[in-house]
């Protein structure tokens, strides 16, 4: 399956909104450290329900870290500020979608790291400055389980 990373977060609901989400894929959720919140905070807790023991959730102590246990793999990094759009890639399960920090993104020397294969963006209208982490991440992991004709689901 696909393996969602979040770089950093900051706000506790939308990774619980993820846990959530990744429950109901099947994907994997790699946090990597710091992390803007203890991942015991009631708000994160609420947010995920009763999905946590379903969930594949992985925090690495730092990107690294983090690198040691996922490659190899085609690593793309979502951002704003690219020009290739995410619905154009043709995801292969394995896959890292890596998302940054509420509410800065990936900053440039993340971005710069040899193990991005692709910067990509998701379409929104002009003036926008980007959609909140767990969505973002929910329209990249349906799109590339999408692409897979939804295996597993029922």
């Amino acid at each position: 399956m696909f393996r969602l990373m979040f770089y950093s977060p900051r706000i506790a609901p939308n990774t619980g909104n993820a846990i959530r989400m990744v429950a109901a894929t099947g994907c994997e959720l790699h946090l990597v450290q710091p992390l803007g919140f203890d991942l015991s905070e009631p708000k994160l807790r609420r947010a995920g329900l009763d999905y946590h023991d379903l969930a594949s959730v992985t925090v690495h102590d730092d990107l690294p870290a983090a690198w040691r246990v996922l490659m190899p793999a085609r690593v793309y990094a979502f951002t704003a500020h690219a020009a290739a759009s995410f619905a154009d890639i043709a995801y292969e399960p394995g896959d890292v979608l890596m998302f940054g920090p509420e509410p800065t993104g990936l900053d440039d020397e993340t971005l710069a790291d040899p193990h991005i294969t692709a910067r990509v963006r998701i379409p929104m209208l002009a003036g926008r400055r980007s959609l909140n982490l767990s969505n973002a991440a929910a329209v990249a992991a349906y799109e590339a389980w999408r692409q897979h004709g939804f295996t597993g689901a029922v």
